[in-house]
């Protein structure tokens, strides 16, 4: 089974209720085509970088599942007819994203040196 992420936009002003049946729906078709749900996660509402269908705001949800072709064929189908939901966008996963690693500390830049002879001739 291949790893695939999916994000999609809703429509913000939708009932808890209207999403709530969404998100049970791209559940079923996960759990139909005998894919695995690994994460569902509601990132909020958000402003949109342009108008989207007359909304400049959007609420966001990720999803992470594994799959095959045709899970993910059936969950955009899904996706691009059902009118609340504004983009979605799927990606497939080589591989589990590592956590980015911990900043090196950044050392001191080294002190400009004392002035040289040239720059003390100059000044006298």
């Amino acid at each position: 089974m291949q790893k695939y992420e999916t994000i999609y936009i809703v429509q913000p002003d939708l009932a808890e209720d209207d999403v709530k049946a969404l998100n049970e729906k791209l559940l079923d078709v996960i759990a139909t085509g005998k894919g695995e749900l690994k994460r569902l996660e509601d990132w909020g509402s958000r402003k949109l970088a342009y108008l989207v269908k007359k909304f400049n705001r959007g609420r966001y949800y990720y999803l992470r599942f594994d799959g095959n072709a045709a899970v993910i064929a059936e969950l955009e189908r899904r996706l691009r007819l059902d009118d609340r939901v504004l983009r979605y966008q799927s990606v497939k996963l080589e591989k589990e994203a590592e956590a980015p690693a911990p900043a090196a500390e950044k050392k001191p830049a080294a002190a400009e040196p004392a002035e040289t002879a040239e720059a003390a001739e100059a000044a006298e």
